[in-house]
């Protein structure tokens, strides 16, 4: 069995921007996306030392990392002006395929919260990076 990320998909799409999804591409050599992990209960101890704990809901940010001359830039760019010129939220919902471990998962309304205008420029223009915080992530099983 493979683990690469070589064959990860991903789709996109922005409500108002994209409707219909478009295939995210051109990934940086060692990064595609990465999430942080999630704080997934509150705890607090009392005085007594018993703790309580609660669920809580929490945003998943999610960063991606495309290299400077991806189309899939374009994306982002249109997006984010879609933004300021409207001085809106444009919300994406986006389906990510891992083949080689066939596992899938769709995450809902995400909002673009960190936007590189362009490439480093260095002896080689650099890659891009870009963060959505979306609402939800599930696992949608086996593919």
């Amino acid at each position: 069995m493979s683990i690469t990320a070589a064959n990860a998909t991903i789709f996109l799409s922005v409500d108002g921007v994209f409707p219909i999804p478009v295939q995210v591409q051109g990934f940086a050599a060692d990064d595609v996306f990465e999430t942080e992990p999630l704080a997934s209960a509150e705890v607090l101890m009392g005085v007594d030392g018993i703790m309580s704990a609660g669920f809580v809901f929490v945003p998943v940010k999610q960063g991606f990392t495309l290299q400077a001359d991806s189309d899939s830039n374009d994306v982002f760019d249109i997006w984010w002006n879609n933004m300021q010129i409207t001085k809106s939220i444009f919300y994406a919902n986006a389906v990510i395929t891992l083949i080689d471990i066939g596992t899938k998962w769709n995450f809902t309304r995400g909002a673009l919260t960190q936007y590189q205008p362009l490439p480093n420029a260095k002896k080689l223009l650099q890659p891009r990076k870009y963060e959505i915080t979306w609402n939800s992530i599930n696992a949608a099983g086996v593919i």
